[in-house]
């Protein structure tokens, strides 16, 4: 998710038919998901899960996440609109503490912590509330010193020659990814739909891009104990550089080929729509 907002709002691209917030949404909550995923194939690989327990697993996922979710952001909403600090650095705090409360409740009742902290992110960030533009910077900041620390660490982890070696099996996977699995996952969603044109669903197929939640999902493999043939972290790492590298930069182009680029439409109010009834610059 952060490269695709990363590439929209770097190019200022502004897109057609609600393009953008359509994959802000789709991005976020693609992780949620492949932890869930990552967590049930974990199970079943170890045999301490049966047939029964993996559907109780997947359903208290998505339930229990989803619900921890809308009841935390509903309780922080509340405080949010109720306290009032004298010291500006005190409400950082609180929403420190909400950001942790969000994943560690959910999961704590086996729900999709993942899944708890995007919603709660989504409703606050359409919840107006006292001193948001300096939470805004603050969590702009915190976000990019993440992205650092997370692909500085990746990238000790990563050997070279492993990666050579997993290069063709990751592009084997990338390719099958990219034309034949996202096109047939997008398609099968939306085009019942109706509202969505062909070349609208050419552009989102296209835009799947994965990131570094990949390769934390394979280090939890990795760290899990499962005996795998495979190098599954090289592997999963090229993908991911691969996919950066070509569909990233090719983002624009394939916008423009598929006619889905609006000079009229701001992408900056998708992802920092902060103005306060105000103008303001970021």
């Amino acid at each position: 998710a952060a490269t695709v907002f990363s590439i929209l709002r770097s190019r200022k691209l502004g897109l057609k038919n609600n393009s953008a917030p359509l994959l802000e949404v789709e991005s976020g909550s693609n992780d949620p998901m492949s932890y869930m995923l990552t967590a049930v194939m974990l199970s079943l690989f170890s045999g301490s899960i049966s047939a029964g327990g993996m559907v109780w697993k997947i359903f208290s996922q998505i339930v229990f996440g989803a619900a921890g979710g809308l009841i935390i952001a509903t309780c922080a909403v509340f405080i949010m609109n109720r306290i009032s600090f004298r010291n500006n650095g005190f409400d950082l705090l609180l929403f420190i503490s909400i950001a942790l409360v969000s994943y560690a409740l959910p999961d704590l009742v086996g729900g999709n912590g993942y899944l708890s902290a995007y919603i709660v992110g989504i409703v606050l960030g359409n919840t107006e509330f006292p001193e948001r533009k300096p939470l805004v910077s603050f969590f702009d900041a915190i976000t990019s010193l993440m992205q650092i620390v997370i692909f500085f660490l990746l990238g000790m982890l990563a050997i070279p020659a492993s990666l050579l070696h997993s290069l063709l099996p990751a592009l084997i996977i990338f390719v099958f990814l990219t034309m034949i699995a996202r096109p047939m996952a997008v398609c099968s969603v939306l085009a019942p739909f109706r509202k969505y044109p062909f070349r609208q669903l050419e552009l989102i197929s296209f835009v799947g891009l994965r990131g570094a939640a990949s390769i934390g999902f394979a280090i939890t493999i990795l760290t899990s104990g499962v005996e795998l043939q495979n190098d599954i972290f090289s592997i999963v790492f090229c993908i991911v550089l691969v996919s950066i590298a070509l569909q990233g930069s090719l983002i624009p182009s394939v916008a423009k080929a598929t006619g889905m680029t609006d000079t009229g439409e701001d992408v900056m109010t998708t992802f920092s729509d902060f103005s306060e009834n105000a103008e303001m610059s970021f």
